[in-house]
């Protein structure tokens, strides 16, 4: 994962919305209904954040008769959470390792 795609990811969950909804499928699958049921937002509100999350892979999404149920996506959450792991840890790909030092 690159810095520019662990950005990306970072500015779609720093909505606290949308970090809830993470909060809130992390405990299994739910359905838009019950997702809106427990914001204080309209339905257009919810679509949007929902869109969000489903673009950037941190949720998929089916539709089960009228319903659409959605899911968290554990892979995508898995490697951000690598990726900032990486950054928070000396290894042997850090940044660090191909810069020169002490040549200001």
């Amino acid at each position: 994962m690159t810095y520019n795609e662990t950005a990306s990811l970072l500015k779609i969950i720093a909505d606290p919305s949308r970090l809830e909804i993470l909060d809130l499928l992390s405990c299994g699958e739910m359905c838009g209904c019950d997702l809106l049921e427990h914001f204080d937002f309209s339905q257009p509100t919810l679509s949007h954040h929902m869109k969000m999350l489903v673009n950037s892979n941190f949720v998929s999404k089916r539709r089960a008769g009228n319903k659409v149920m959605y899911q968290i996506n554990h892979s995508t959450m898995n490697n951000l959470s690598n990726h900032l792991q990486l950054i928070n840890t000396e290894n042997d790909n850090c940044a660090c390792r191909t810069m020169k030092k002490g040549v200001c």
